[in-house]
């Protein structure tokens, strides 16, 4: 059988995620209102094109990437699904507390994800401990009503989706070039 190299689909899912996320912070902060461009975001970069590293991370062999990359795109088009299905007449708004829970669950995904980065490099780590943070702040923020938290947790949210955005341009460019260009923090041995 031919040896093929495949392609590293880090750089797409990773912008997928921070772009996204970045989007959503810039509302969660107050600057913006939500908007179509967060929708569609979130459906078609955040969603699709974090599935589709997914399922080419599974072709590498690369479990946390497909499980990562997959579940992430889901979310994204899940929390489309809680904003849009109420518009359906066979389907119910869900309450603050309970998207709450929603965030919740996946802040405790995460943070068993950010375990699993702890032998990779220091961008990864970054990425997941901010989201496993903004997770938080964000469950907190909706289950006890305090749009505050929720505005800071936008702040923090810009940070984290920033800092995908930087390790996914890191990746490219450092393959690219062959040699670093934007550092990423070497992984733990």
């Amino acid at each position: 059988m031919e040896n093929i190299k495949l392609a590293n689909p880090g750089p797409l899912g990773l912008m997928g995620f921070g772009m996204t996320t970045v989007l959503l912070n810039i509302h969660n902060a107050g600057f913006f209102p939500a908007v179509t461009a967060i929708v569609s975001m979130g459906i078609f970069y955040g969603g699709i094109a974090q599935v589709i590293a997914g399922i080419l991370e599974f072709r590498k062999g690369n479990t946390f990437g497909t499980t990562a990359f997959t579940s992430y795109g889901f979310f994204w088009i899940a929390l489309v699904g809680i904003w849009y299905l109420p518009t359906s007449a066979a389907t119910a708004a869900t309450d603050k507390t309970f998207v709450g829970i929603f965030l919740a669950l996946w802040g405790i995904f995460t943070a068993f994800m950010f375990i699993g980065t702890l032998k990779a490099n220091k961008g990864i780590q970054f990425v997941f401990g901010s989201l496993t943070i903004l997770f938080a702040l964000l469950a907190i923020g909706n289950i006890c009503n305090m749009p505050g938290l929720i505005q800071i947790a936008g702040f923090e949210g810009i940070i984290c989706g920033a800092s995908a955005i930087y390790l996914a341009m890191a990746e490219l460019l450092n393959e690219q070039y062959g040699r670093t260009i934007l550092p990423i923090g070497a992984p733990k041995k």
